[in-house]
């Protein structure tokens, strides 16, 4: 039996699979949760209502995919824009700002809107762990930058970000930029906090030069 059929096959499911995540986050995009349902996503796509439920029985088997696909990309985003860093301090604001424009992107926030809404515990446990990926690359900057917990102190930066998150598109907040600026800014001041910063060398501004 010829295997290139069987390939042709896979790929068209491949694309096929991918069309409709993509169609569903611009659903969600669009209109919210309520717009995100398998007529519409056959409407979108082109595909009849039977061959959505082929690729995803459930829409909560769709929205846990999308949901993964989502984190993948943000942490992707994420890793390389702190490996592209040239130094610890950088790396630590590249975390800071890419998960930040990661939020204000208005896909990656409905995707995971809804996600914390319809996920059941398992799969809200595999987001969670896919976050945590990220987090231990917080951890290992961290660590080279001299802190005895660098764990506790990842957490704490994470919290500086979280807090970020929740003021992005309040009425009154800043302008994206200048809650990325405010942030990075505050997390930098405490990633800085290293024994005799601040008493030998003099207090540091962000990107390292002495006040």
């Amino acid at each position: 039996m010829s295997r290139i059929p069987t390939a042709e096959a896979a790929e068209r499911r491949r694309r096929r699979r991918t069309a409709l995540l993509d169609a569903a986050g611009s659903l969600l995009t669009e209109g919210g949760p309520p717009a995100l349902t398998f007529p519409a996503l056959a409407e979108r796509t082109g595909l009849a209502t039977s061959a959505v439920h082929e690729h995803f029985p459930s829409r909560a088997a769709l929205v846990e995919e999308l949901c993964a696909r989502v984190l993948l990309l943000g942490t992707t985003r994420v890793a390389a824009a702190m490996d592209a860093a040239p130094t610890p301090r950088a790396k630590a604001e590249s975390y800071v700002r890419a998960q930040l424009a990661l939020t204000a992107d208005e896909r990656h926030r409905a995707v995971l809107a809804c996600a914390a809404h319809e996920l059941n515990e398992a799969a809200a446990e595999r987001a969670h762990a896919a976050l945590g990926g990220l987090l231990d690359m917080l951890v290992d900057v961290l660590g080279r930058l001299g802190h005895e917990e660098p764990r506790l102190v990842a957490g704490l930066l994470q919290g500086v970000v979280d807090a970020a998150v929740r003021h992005l598109g309040h009425p009154g907040s800043p302008p994206p930029e200048a809650i990325a600026d405010l942030a990075a800014r505050v997390a930098l001041d405490g990633v800085s906090c290293l024994p005799g910063d601040g008493h030998a060398g003099g207090r540091q501004q962000p990107g390292g030069a002495p006040a």
